[in-house]
């Protein structure tokens, strides 16, 4: 069982039938266990790690899934990938993992891909592909592509990654941003699946972020 912090509170907006019908549609096993991650994909405090974000990154990973070795893995690993989603930890991704190994062992995952499926949660901490992990690289750069949007859909992430901290003073929040930010520049190569004009805007949108702090 997961500690009682990481109970899910949920909105009160509901779904609109469309969207939750087509993200259901998409999920593999238990219907209740699908409901339940929706839930958590939208708790009140999300403003950018919401249904949509997962949405995303499944379109992305539906749209590459010929380059990864498991493809079915890296879905689910996206579906739990952001499940557990706390501003104020900073363990996520260890609790994500976590609560993907807990219910997807009752579901009748195999040992190895549940072990593949939590490999690829952890590897969304700091989204260091190796370029021969064919599975870690389209998970990472489906979680990422957001940073190769215009600059308009862009400044629109980034305020919303800011409502998500809005309890963190102002200095801190630059402080903390500004490190994820050279984190993902000093990667070797953002993106390892998508195009190279991919890679310019991302860094392009980086680099325009840490200046105007």
């Amino acid at each position: 069982m997961l500690p009682p912090e990481y109970v899910i509170v949920t909105g009160s907006d509901e779904l609109t039938t469309d969207v939750r019908d087509d993200l259901l549609a998409r999920w593999p096993l238990d219907e209740r266990l699908g409901r339940h991650l929706l839930d958590r994909w939208r708790e009140p405090h999300r403003r950018y790690h919401t249904v949509d974000h997962l949405a995303a990154v499944l379109d992305t990973v539906d749209r590459y899934a010929p380059a990864a070795s498991d493809p079915e893995a890296v879905r689910l690993a996206a579906w739990f990938h952001d499940a557990v989603y706390l501003p104020q930890r900073n363990d996520n991704e260890e609790a994500s993992a976590t609560l993907a190994a807990e219910t997807l062992s009752q579901q009748g995952i195999a040992p190895q891909r549940l072990a593949e499926i939590r490999r690829l949660i952890l590897l969304t901490r700091g989204h260091a592909a190796e370029p021969d992990d064919a599975n870690g690289a389209l998970l990472c750069d489906a979680d990422l592509l957001i940073l190769a949007s215009p600059p308009d859909l862009y400044a629109t992430y980034v305020m919303a990654v800011r409502k998500e901290y809005s309890h963190v003073p102002e200095p801190d929040f630059v402080a903390g941003r500004s490190d994820v930010l050279r984190g993902i520049l000093q990667l070797p190569r953002i993106f390892l699946l998508m195009p190279a004009k991919c890679e310019d805007a991302a860094r392009a949108n980086l680099i325009a972020e840490l200046d105007s702090y």
